[in-house]
């Protein structure tokens, strides 16, 4: 009996030798059901408790897998392109990957109008779009419009005054509060826009007559008027025919996007009068926000900031990148060093679309 003990332990030992040898550990010992030693530290709410149980992924555990759409008008190589790829990766990433961003870059989902038509009109078919600011004029976005003013922003920093004030949410959830069914999440530019045309242009004057390419806004429209043009609706999707072609002599976009989509093949003039800066949002349907679990909500608020900054970071750099390459490609680009005459011909439509918001413009304004 005593032989048979000893050979029972000497293989108990052997077990547990065996089992430290190959880097196990013995099972936990059952949780004691004793009240917990009280502490002087601070209690943790939930999200933070899971993420130093497993990081996120452990508070992402329970949430459903959610793809979103995202519609964007230009190639991905550009600064909005890169934006878009870099806020997409940071959703991915924050959600703990349980949301995953489906980017439809190079207008394949339509222009800017189209994909707001989707959007408004429901069906979850486009989630969310990187968009100019400008096009949420009509789409309950009124204030919006006060962005696109020409002359409003004297430089970057001006802008970016703005878009990190207290009046930027205001602006980003005006279409939500008037129930149009999307909200804005954040901002960002892509540069200044300026002319480009088909012959050159030195001065203002050269501008006089000429077919300028629009979209269908108000402003845009009274500014080319203004400037001695003829403002002609085309479709961005159809600007490099309607350059190539001569339905217009010429358009107006940011520097990366005029190279990024080769306007430069038929229209090899750029004038740099910075009528306006390019501001953009992102934005997403109420319907889609609303089927995010809060930890989602807060992985794609978190992602939106992190994507502003990004956004802000590359936007100069890769402006003037753009520049000295369209120089060496023999682009004829112009400089304007008196932008006066320019403001003095804008100046009827600056007034008659900030009359109705004139406060709020002059606190704009005055951010610079």
């Amino acid at each position: 009996m005593k032989k048979r003990w000893i050979g029972t332990a000497l293989c108990a030992a052997m077990v547990v030798a065996s089992l430290s040898g190959c880097g196990l550990k013995e099972p936990d010992a059952p949780a004691s059901t004793a009240a917990p030693a009280a502490t002087d530290a601070p209690a943790k709410d939930a999200p933070e408790a899971a993420k130093e149980e497993g990081g996120e992924d452990a508070a992402a555990a329970n949430d459903p897998a959610v793809t979103l759409v995202y519609a964007e008008v230009n190639p991905l190589d550009t600064i909005v392109g890169q934006t878009d790829s870099f806020f997409k990766e940071k959703v991915e990433e924050l959600s703990g990957g349980s949301i995953t961003i489906d980017l439809q870059a190079s207008g394949v989902l339509g222009s800017e109008n189209d994909v707001l038509d989707t959007m408004l009109g429901g069906g979850g078919t486009i989630d969310m779009s990187r968009i100019s600011a400008f096009a949420l004029t009509s789409y309950g976005g009124e204030k919006s419009m006060l962005l696109s003013i020409p002359y409003t922003f004297v430089d970057r920093n001006h802008f970016w005054n703005f878009a990190t004030s207290d009046l930027a949410p205001e602006f980003l959830l005006e279409p939500h509060e008037n129930g149009t069914g999307v909200r804005g999440l954040f901002y960002g530019e892509e540069g200044f826009r300026h002319f480009f045309t088909k012959n050159p242009v030195n001065s203002l004057e050269d501008l006089k007559g000429m077919k300028l390419r629009v979209s269908n806004d108000p402003i845009m429209n009274g500014m080319v008027e203004g400037l001695g043009a003829s403002p002609t609706v085309v479709a961005f999707g159809e600007l490099y025919s309607a350059l190539q072609t001569g339905v217009v002599d010429g358009a107006e976009q940011p520097i990366a996007n005029y190279k990024s989509n080769a306007f430069p093949e038929v229209a090899n003039n750029l004038i740099l009068d910075g009528h306006t800066l390019g501001a953009i949002q992102v934005i997403i349907t109420d319907e889609a926000w609303d089927k995010l679990t809060e930890n989602q909500q807060n992985a794609v608020m978190e992602a939106s900031k992190l994507a502003s900054e990004y956004n802000r970071k590359i936007s100069e750099e890769a402006e003037n990148k753009v520049l000295e390459e369209l120089k060496a490609e023999g682009c004829n680009v112009v400089e304007v060093t008196d932008k006066a005459p320019w403001q003095e011909a804008c100046k009827k439509v600056v007034e008659d679309n900030t009359s109705a918001y004139a406060d709020l413009y002059q606190q704009i304004v005055d951010m610079q």
